[in-house]
């Protein structure tokens, strides 16, 4: 099984769009309301999308998360950001629902400038008690790219922590649109995230040892921590600790969304096999093809392929290393597995 751990909802239908245009117009007064999608449309925006793309591209199951830019955290207040986060949820569930051999869902979390991450739990035990979700993001920057929160290695997080402990569903660090000019939104706001993430987990690796068996998945390859492990590693060898793999690689897994051969090639050069997760965040951040090869950027198991990896490494990387890092997600397809008996 081919498991990609790494896919978004976006190509929402009309309805989500002018459900969060009217939300953002009236601000001042929220209420939750209905949004008015059909199942034919979720149904449609799926077969000629994700669904048609795993398809002609051979992989089986997609970890399916609302559109990341579209979260939107920075809008509004704490309830206008539950009601959206609520029924963004409530869509990938349907979706799942509609086809569950081929989407697995995770949640987003209302999320808001300055308000408890705590605040989230009513939404993350909805979405894995009630609607059976393997896992959920997780923004380190609800501000749109201005960075107010404090680390996530702070207490600040720590009721949110307890809770997905408890859950044992992992965290993916994934931010969200951005209204800094200084960022673009995929090319940087989400690097930047993905780098300074890591960054925080190995200055204060406390975390691990507080919750020792919290996990977190840096997506989009981890950033710039592969090209940069050496000055990662030297920075955390000269404060006289022990190598990286030891202080926060075991709570810690990057996925494979990197859209070139050299990149993939350096990944795995240098991150631990048993740390990687297939993934490619299709349809996402480029969705064009390659002029030197023909492909789509985005066909990450071609890069996974060209390694000619021997057959346990591979397994491992497309599909045991996610049933690892995702219990929940490992259980249901155990059941899955009995039941077709």
């Amino acid at each position: 099984m081919i498991i990609d751990i790494h896919g978004h909802y976006t190509t929402y239908p009309p309805g989500v769009d002018a459900y969060r245009g009217a939300q953002i117009a009236q601000m001042g007064a929220p209420t939750k309301g209905k949004m008015n999608v059909t199942d034919d449309e979720i149904r449609q925006s799926i077969e000629t999308g994700q669904l048609k793309v795993q398809r002609e591209r051979g992989t089986d199951l997609t970890l399916f998360s609302p559109r990341a830019s579209g979260m939107g955290h920075h809008f509004g207040n704490e309830l206008i950001s539950r009601y959206w986060i609520e029924h963004t949820n409530d869509l990938i569930y349907r979706v799942e629902q509609m086809f569950p051999d081929n989407f697995v869902g995770v949640c987003a979390l209302p999320q808001s400038p300055g308000v408890p991450p705590g605040n989230c739990i009513a939404e993350l035990q909805r979405c894995v008690n009630q609607l059976g979700f393997v896992g959920r993001n997780l923004s380190p920057d609800t501000s749109g790219g201005y960075w107010q929160e404090p680390p996530l290695t702070d207490r600040y997080w720590y009721p949110l922590y307890e809770k997905i402990v408890e859950l044992d569903v992992p965290a993916m660090v994934h931010v969200s649109a951005t209204c800094n000019p200084a960022f673009h939104q995929t090319g940087s706001h989400y690097l930047n995230a993905d780098t300074t993430a890591f960054m925080q987990f190995f200055q204060q690796p406390r975390l691990f040892k507080d919750f020792p068996t919290l996990r977190f998945i840096i997506p989009h390859g981890g950033g710039a921590v592969p090209y940069h492990w050496g000055r990662y590693r030297g920075m955390n060898l000269d404060m006289g600790r022990p190598e990286l793999t030891e202080l926060v690689m075991n709570n810690v897994s990057f996925d494979t969304c990197v859209y070139h051969q050299p990149g993939i090639d350096l990944l795995f050069k240098v991150i631990d096999i048993n740390n990687l997760l297939f993934a490619s965040e299709m349809i996402g951040a480029v969705r064009g093809k390659d002029p030197n090869t023909g492909n789509y950027f985005d066909d990450t198991r071609r890069y996974i392929d060209a390694l000619e990896l021997k057959e346990d490494q591979r397994r491992r990387v497309f599909e045991d290393n996610a049933r690892k890092v995702f219990p929940r997600l490992d259980a249901r397809l155990k059941s899955r597995a009995r039941e077709s008996r």
